[in-house]
């Protein structure tokens, strides 16, 4: 399943979370890179993760617990 990551809406979003977040769910992202869309994602950007459909579930749930706000692609 296909993601785009649009905004974070926290009042003080936290940058390791969202980053390990990013890292745990998407099938094909490492630290590093994870921490880079992080930065994007928080500079206002749209960031376009893959997920795995076995963790789509608990994936969605991560991402509403930081204040993401997100569009399924696919």
């Amino acid at each position: 399943m296909k993601l785009n990551l649009l905004s974070c809406d926290a009042q003080r979003p936290d940058k390791r979370a969202i980053a390990k977040c990013i890292a745990e769910i998407s099938s094909h992202i490492n630290d590093s890179l994870a921490n880079e869309l992080a930065d994007i994602l928080l500079e206002g950007d749209a960031v376009a993760i893959e997920v795995a459909d076995k963790n789509s579930g608990s994936a969605l749930r991560a991402l509403r617990k930081l204040d993401i706000d997100y569009e399924i692609v696919e």
